[in-house]
């Protein structure tokens, strides 16, 4: 097999309420951005106001961990006070269609709400776009082809905006599921900025050490588990190991994990998958796992091991996903 897909690039953490997140987030010891929150006028005249999706990032070197919510209208005081409001400037006659996309946008987000609040979001970090997309499309997989949006960076000298180009995978029939919609959430595929301009990104500086994003656990019924491993296998270009009752795709120091639900509980002791196929737990690399430990019972969190005897804070108390903390390769604990 081809092999074009090299990491993970991120995945997405939905909530129903962006402070709520930020409080979870930095109380396990994650340093996120100011969350980005767009503005835009909803008719011609009228002042901007925000709109849509709102996200922030945890960054690490080669990839980060998203959080995303809605904007509620009938909620104007859930914007948390560090927001970065980013005005979206459109002439008149392309007002219309853009505030209809970014509904979309928001109806989808509400969709995923609607099933369990969670990891709806999986990206796959490829090197080449380009070559990825011809790949999907001559082993039939149906995608958007490539698209570029502009990704804003903050660094020490100040933002920069850098093209991201992104290949959304649909795995699903036309009148089951849109672009980038398969039942487990949305998939894509994307390559990342230049490598000297992710050394230079800020709030690289976790408290609990965190370095990478290596792992994505997808809980499926056991009778689907025979494809769900095909299709994937296609869109990660290499085939399934057995792990214990887990498959496991290997990537390039990182892996996507398969489990049937009835083994879930083998894998990580304690959990339950909110709703079938779901996302049910991501980890990161620390560079001190103790540290790690230390941080996370001091801010009151119930932890558990894993089978492979990493820690975990359990999905019930992080809004929705399993949050794994492992050991960082090559890094001597403390």
């Amino acid at each position: 097999m081809v092999r074009d897909i090299d990491h993970l690039h991120h995945v997405g953490h939905v909530v129903s309420d962006m402070k709520e997140g930020l409080e979870l987030y930095r109380r396990l010891g994650f340093r996120l951005s100011p969350p980005a929150y767009p503005m835009l006028s909803p008719r011609e005249g009228e002042p901007p106001r925000p709109f849509g999706a709102a996200n922030t990032h945890a960054n690490f070197r080669r990839n980060f961990v998203e959080l995303v919510s809605c904007v509620r209208d009938d909620d104007p005081g859930g914007i948390p006070s560090d927001a970065k409001l980013v005005p979206i400037q459109a002439p008149p006659e392309h007002l219309p269609r853009l505030t209809e996309a970014i509904r979309g946008t928001v109806a989808r987000i509400a969709a995923c709400l609607a099933r369990f609040q969670g990891v709806h979001i999986l990206v796959f970090k490829t090197p080449d776009a380009d070559a990825a997309a011809g790949r999907l499309s001559a082993e039939g997989i149906r995608h958007g082809g490539v698209s570029a949006v502009r990704r804003p960076v903050d660094t020490a000298q100040g933002p920069r905006v850098e093209a991201l180009r992104f290949i959304e995978l649909d795995s699903g029939a036309p009148e089951d599921a849109g672009a980038g919609r398969a039942p487990e959430g949305r998939l894509a595929i994307a390559e990342n900025p230049p490598a000297e301009l992710l050394e230079a990104q800020l709030h690289m500086d976790h408290p609990n050490g965190a370095v990478d994003l290596v792992d994505a656990v997808l809980c499926v019924d056991r009778a689907a588990l025979p494809e769900v491993e095909r299709r994937y296998a296609t869109y990660l270009g290499r085939a399934a190991r057995a792990d214990g009752p887990a498959r496991v795709f290997d990537l390039d120091g990182a892996r996507v994990t398969l489990v049937a639900d009835a083994d879930l509980e083998v894998l990580l002791p304690g959990e339950r998958a909110p709703a079938l196929p779901a996302f049910v737990a991501y980890t990161v690399a620390v560079r001190d796992a103790s540290a790690a430990r230390q941080i996370l019972e001091g801010n009151g969190f119930p932890l558990r091991a894993s089978a492979s005897g990493d820690l975990f804070v359990p999905a019930a108390a992080a809004l929705g996903v399993a949050i794994l903390f492992r050991q960082a390769d090559g890094v001597k604990a403390g």
